[in-house]
């Protein structure tokens, strides 16, 4: 029997704080020792569903969305910056990086999870995106990363284009969305409790505390 604490990590790859979150939580993880006891699942959540293909520039990106000028931008990416150096993360911004559609980086993910390299591929999207300046809804870019996983690069291509693999991924979206999951990075704990945001490791580590002797009642 699976006595695992399971956590429903819902996010985006080309979410900052989503790494920034996870590597907090990673830390946690590791310094409680509790590796061995908790399960961890993505989800898919698209920051920006109706994205066209070719993307769109970040600064007329945060201007349309948020209303923020390229001095604001510049401003947060540079705090962003210093917050993943804090967690040993890279953070390569630059003027003329572009918000891209990010589907079906969800659907390689889904099929990461079957071979329990869900994790590992994560991670490596989230490198290609933030630390490589690379474009993670461009197919190549994603066989790349898929390659550098262990994965088998035809199968995991080929998912793309499966009418019911897209499907999946879009009705698990829509999950997350009716329990008003409506921002990320959102931790759902055994599915019954929810920490929204990047939190600290401390507060991490307080959850996970209280789960563990949740267990042992």
């Amino acid at each position: 029997m699976n006595n695992k604490i399971k956590l429903d990590i819902i996010s985006d790859v080309v979410c900052p704080w989503c790494i920034i979150g996870y590597r907090r939580l990673e830390q946690a993880i590791s310094e409680m020792g509790i590796q061995d006891q908790v399960e961890i699942v993505w989800q898919p959540f698209e920051l920006n569903p109706d994205m066209p293909q070719e993307g769109e520039d970040i600064l007329d990106h945060v201007k349309r969305k948020y209303g923020s000028s390229p001095e604001d931008w510049k401003r947060s990416q540079s705090n962003m910056a210093n917050l993943g150096e804090e967690v040993e993360f890279t953070f390569n911004f630059f003027e003329g990086k572009r918000i891209v559609n990010t589907r079906e980086a969800h659907i390689l993910l889904d099929y990461a999870k079957e071979f329990g390299k869900q994790t590992e591929l994560k991670m490596r999207l989230f490198e290609s995106y933030f630390s490589e300046g690379k474009d993670v809804s461009d197919r190549q870019i994603l066989a790349e990363v898929v390659l550098k996983t262990g994965l088998n690069v035809d199968d995991a291509i080929a998912k793309l284009d499966q009418v019911d693999a897209r499907e999946k991924t879009l009705r698990q979206e829509s999950f997350w969305r009716n329990a008003d999951i409506t921002s990320v990075p959102t931790i759902v704990f055994n599915r019954s409790s929810t920490l929204n945001g990047a939190q600290s490791v401390d507060v991490y580590k307080k959850v996970l505390a209280d789960l563990l002797e949740q267990k042992e009642l």
